[in-house]
């Protein structure tokens, strides 16, 4: 129920309203006098006892009014800010678990520490996170399977709460980042738009997609225009995303260097990073940072106020007026008795 402009939590309580008439059906003291011309006119006095009336009325009113619970309901307004709108994908695969290929140290199966790829990727998405208080994010997580474990949200609670889940546990054995990149285009269909939008892609490994997959991801991320980042936390020791003279002839027609390949043909904005260490990491994170704090509008919530306090106050008030002129009142009677 809409009254005042404020909605109410027991609107039936309002039926009391009636009640503030009271104080106009008080009974006066009247005496018999043997000519009514004895007794004076004293214009000041009636005005003093209608406005008492008054205040008693106002009083009863905003008791009556506290006691409906009045309220402004939550509402959402928009702001101008900066940043952008991000949805993750983390990769949840088994190689994540494990250790950095660093060049001069041993590789090892690192799950459940510290080191391991998936740890590193958690900690320093917390870090982008909390340098964000502006933008609106979403995560994907995948193996075989994607997983839009959380749609665009400004809740950065709920966003740092989602991203420590996604560090646990242990990774499957299948990946497949075509289904992750769709999942992560739709999450922005059909809503507004709003400023920038990106794809961070944090994977160890690359894939070749089918012809029907690469068409329809390339349809989608021009269609939302959509930024692409991949930070390639890589698995072999020495190989970049783009061919160098002399590199092994192996690695000239890896998943990796394939997956790079069809990113750079989709015509839409897209940086890789080649993360092989904490430091990589951290830069990789600050160039997303810095390139990605544009004019943003940003949907905010206003929590539901509560507006019962303020009756309560302006009754508390009116009341002490009253009371004070009841104290003034005994003690000119009790003058003019002496």
């Amino acid at each position: 129920m809409t009254l005042f402009g404020l909605q109410w939590a027991l609107p039936l309580a309002l039926y009391l309203l009636p009640l503030i008439a009271l104080p106009w059906f008080t009974r006066t003291l009247e005496k018999v006098i043997v000519w009514d011309k004895f007794v004076p006119e004293d214009p000041l006095s009636n005005m003093i006892g209608l406005a008492f009336k008054v205040l008693a009325s106002i009083v009863l009113a905003c008791l009556i009014l506290s006691l409906a619970g009045p309220y402004l309901p939550e509402k959402k307004i928009d702001r101008i800010g900066e940043g952008a709108e991000v949805v993750v994908l983390v990769d949840r695969s088994r190689s994540m678990d494990d250790a950095f290929a660093i060049k001069g140290q041993l590789l090892m199966a690192s799950v459940g520490k510290s080191d391991s790829k998936r740890r590193v990727a958690k900690m320093y998405l917390q870090e982008f996170i909390d340098k964000r208080p502006d933008d609106r994010f979403g995560f994907v997580l995948f193996s075989d399977k994607a997983l839009d474990l959380l749609p665009l949200t400004y809740n950065k609670e709920t966003i740092r709460a989602t991203v420590d889940a996604s560090a646990l546990g242990k990774g499957l054995s299948e990946t497949n980042i075509a289904k992750a990149l769709i999942k992560a285009a739709e999450m922005y269909e059909g809503q507004t738009y709003r400023g920038s939008r990106i794809v961070v892609l944090v994977s160890d490994g690359g894939q070749e997609f089918s012809e029907e997959a690469q068409q329809k991801i390339a349809a989608l991320y021009k269609k939302e225009n959509l930024t692409l980042y991949w930070l390639y936390m890589r698995s072999v020791t020495g190989m970049t995303l783009d061919a160098k003279p002399g590199d092994n002839e192996r690695w000239t027609t890896t998943p990796e260097r394939k997956l790079h390949t069809f990113f750079k043909s989709i015509g839409n904005p897209y940086l890789p990073f080649e993360i092989g260490s904490m430091k990589s990491f951290s830069e990789a994170i600050d160039t997303i940072d810095k390139q990605q704090y544009q004019t943003l509008i940003v949907e905010e919530t206003l929590p539901k106020e509560e507006k019962a306090k303020v009756f309560l106050i302006s009754a508390l008030a009116l009341m002490f007026l009253l009371m004070l002129a009841q104290v003034y009142t005994a003690w000119g009677v009790r003058k003019a008795h002496e």
